[in-house]
């Protein structure tokens, strides 16, 4: 049925669930699983947590695998544990359209249970530089993708809700951790942190206004001009002081 899990090795009913940002084309994107099942299961980049693991180190251990990027920012946001927060519903659904997986002995049965329980979910949310991503499928995945925050599938269990909370957790934490930078390039424009603010805000801003505010905000290092070709003034390139 299930892998053999050692559940002995892991901390009882709790997990980490991790919102993946990515930034490419004025889209905001979020990194989500196919699974390997029949039927339309599609949920967010999951884990377990070991024993003897610090719950970052899990946070990272999942991220690590799915991007294959080891230095990636991350950001606990939020903890999920309502009393109905339950898997038993998504297992039946999955059973029912995939019989294969029929509880057939004891083991079976167990590992049912296991997963059946109720699980405080610990999120966090990463940002990657998807130029740097090497995608990394699991053994349950069909696949794994981008999808834009605004088309995302249908997704098992509560994975909407914690995407839509890593969301205004990461348009909150913008101007306290300066932390938007992590989604462009090494090197940018003025021009392509407000596209990525404005992404991320759904929202406009003032050209003079805003690259006033950045600039002030002293985090920035300017390296040069980028160079075009076109006839008009080149922009100033900038990256982030370390």
């Amino acid at each position: 049925m299930y892998e053999r899990l050692p559940e002995q090795n892991y901390i009882q009913q709790l997990s980490v669930d991790c919102v993946i940002f990515g930034y490419q084309d004025r889209q905001l994107k979020v990194l989500v699983s196919k699974l390997n099942f029949a039927g339309d299961f599609y949920g967010l980049p999951s884990g377990f947590i070991y024993q003897e693991e610090d719950i970052d180190q899990a946070a990272h251990r999942v991220l690590q695998y799915r991007t294959g990027i080891a230095d990636i920012y991350l950001q606990q946001f939020h903890v999920f544990g309502k009393a109905a927060r339950k898997n038993q519903e998504f297992l039946d659904q999955l059973i029912a359209l995939n019989p294969d997986l029929e509880r057939k002995d004891q083991d079976d049965h167990a590992i049912y249970r296991w997963f059946a329980r109720r699980f405080v979910s610990i999120g966090f949310y990463a940002l990657a530089d998807m130029t740097k991503v090497k995608l990394g499928k699991s053994e349950i995945d069909e696949s794994i993708r981008w999808y834009d925050i605004t088309e995302l599938p249908p997704m098992i269990l509560d994975h909407r809700e914690i995407t839509e909370c890593a969301l205004e957790a990461l348009r909150h934490d913008l101007d306290q951790k300066l932390n938007a930078f992590n989604l462009l390039p090494d090197t940018f424009t003025i021009k392509d942190v407000q596209k990525l603010y404005e992404t991320i805000f759904d929202r406009t801003f003032v050209r003079s206004n805003f690259q006033k505010k950045i600039l002030d905000l002293n985090v920035l290092e300017r390296i040069g001009k980028k160079f075009t070709g076109a006839a008009n003034k080149a922009p100033y390139l900038y990256r982030f002081k370390q």
